[in-house]
């Protein structure tokens, strides 16, 4: 359904006001729509064109009971397209949908100009089209409880991906007027010393052998396939696994739609701090009318209020936002700032730079989660928001808090949003023990794999490769080999 006429002027004001503060977006698309019909378009996470599935039943089933129980609603959805699209819901109060159009071309203006969405496909929603196509046709060829069962083993194992493969170039060219042979890699073993004590410092016997183990070494790489560690396993099974095409172009599928909707997985804190940074903006500034304020205030405190059990994107994102901003209007940053040693100094410190608003620009164009928190939680942003870790505690059998240390919280937020906070893992060897089965290994962290659900992976990954699977990883601090050889898992110490 179109927009009012009275929605109509709302979205052109709101749409000039957002440009005049410097927020640059595609064309942005409103639907009005009611709540089933939002409910089931945000089950297929935007895209009602993609193919079917009963996980996207299942997630309609979950945010319908949520909504009519009271517990969530969805007051806006935006899809990352050119153009852009959004809906609202109709029940949505006047100020309420003046606050998301706001909160939308912000949203919109992040997908057009942050970094991590520079290789997106803005024609998504024809591109899951034709995969909704493609799928309907493998279901009427090949069956549907066929297809369906392999789309669940896909679903599985859509994080087996490189999440930044687009953002990679990779050249595989050697250097023009260069044999392969005549390229000396070997990397120098020796140590800087001084000629009388060379021969103490860099034993000739030494090594030789550091460089008689690297060549047997970058050998055993050559002779084994694939040469070097592959992160993207979704990509390898397409191109060596033994499938059927249409099976091929399932992984395709899952593979393509899980790399679009890897940005805005990796700039979730960002992405709605920066929406609710400029609806709170525009609507205090320009937007809002005296009798609509209170309202706004409500429905903004509502969206920004913080749980003991996890965070809100969407309050540490705003709140991080308006630090930089007074951070970089007042020049507390820098060399001299930080070596400061007078408390009353820092807290009195005040350069009038006015380079607030420029430096949250540039922040939005370059970074990710990973680097804005690394770069931008400051400790005193840690206490004011009362950020704490916690963990469970057996004795009591409930959770408690761990830490309140600036360090530790740190340290939480980056391993769990390193790699989403899932587990990365490499293929090593597609032929282990020369027998074709698949070895890959996990790169620990610090925490350890979930047994069951490496266990159920491993199964999947045979159901694909169709020969034993094989898992290296850590378990209690000890080097493990999880195995499953299409009847029964297995696991030794190594």
């Amino acid at each position: 359904m179109q927009l009012t006429p009275e929605l109509e002027a709302t979205r052109k004001q709101i749409e000039s006001i957002a440009k005049d503060y410097g927020l640059d977006f595609f064309e942005v698309v409103y639907e009005m729509i009611d709540f089933e019909t939002m409910n089931q378009i945000a089950a297929y996470d935007g895209f009602p064109v993609r193919y079917p599935h009963w996980r996207f039943g299942m997630e309609y089933n979950k945010l319908s009971k949520s909504y009519a129980y009271g517990l969530s609603k969805i007051y806006e959805l935006v899809i990352n397209t050119d153009p852009c699209y959004a809906y609202l819901m109709n029940c949505n109060r006047d100020v309420d949908q003046k606050t998301i159009m706001a909160h939308v071309y912000a949203h919109c203006d992040f997908f057009k100009n942050n970094a991590c969405f520079a290789h997106t496909n803005r024609k998504m929603m024809d591109v899951m089209a034709n995969h909704g196509t493609q799928v309907r046709q493998y279901i009427e060829r090949f069956g549907e409880d066929n297809v369906e069962a392999f789309l669940d083993t896909a679903l599985s194992l859509e994080n087996l991906i490189d999440f930044h493969t687009n953002h990679i170039r990779r050249q595989d060219k050697k250097p023009y007027g260069y044999a392969e042979e005549a390229i000396d890699q070997t990397p120098n073993f020796r140590l800087r010393s001084k000629p009388h004590m060379e021969k103490y410092i860099n034993p000739k016997e030494y090594i030789e052998e550091q460089e008689r183990q690297y060549k047997e070494e970058q050998q055993r790489r050559k002779d084994r396939f694939p040469n070097e560690p592959y992160r993207d396993i979704l990509l390898f099974l397409m191109e060596n696994a033994p499938l059927e095409n249409w099976q091929s172009e399932i992984l395709s599928i899952v593979r393509d739609e899980a790399l679009y909707f890897a940005p805005q997985r990796a700039t979730k804190i960002m992405n709605e701090g920066w929406a609710s940074y400029w609806h709170s903006v525009i609507m205090t500034q320009r937007a809002a009318t005296a009798s609509e304020i209170v309202d706004f205030a409500d429905l903004h405190s509502g969206t920004m209020a913080m749980s003991a059990r996890q965070l809100n994107p969407y309050k540490i994102g705003l709140e991080i936002y308006r630090d930089i901003e007074e951070r970089w209007n007042t020049g507390r940053f820098g060399r001299d700032y930080e070596e400061c040693s007078s408390y009353e100094e820092k807290r009195n410190w005040d350069k009038a730079l006015g380079l607030g608003r420029q430096k949250i620009f540039e922040v939005r164009k370059v970074y990710s989660d990973v680097m804005f928190l690394d770069e931008f939680l400051t400790m005193e942003l840690c206490e004011r928001l009362k950020l704490f870790t916690f963990e469970y505690n057996g004795s009591s059998e409930q959770y408690e808090i761990a830490s309140r240390q600036y360090e530790d919280i740190k340290s939480k937020l980056l391993t769990s949003l390193t790699n989403f906070g899932e587990p990365a893992i490499e293929i090593v060897d597609a032929n282990h023990d020369n027998r074709g089965e698949l070895y890959l290994v996990h790169t620990h962290t610090g925490v350890d794999l979930k047994l069951d659900y490496a266990q159920d992976t491993l199964a999947n990954l045979y159901k694909v490769w169709k020969r034993p699977t094989n898992l290296e990883t850590i378990v209690d601090d000890r080097r493990k080999l999880l195995s499953y050889d299409g009847k029964e898992h297995s696991s030794k110490i190594l």
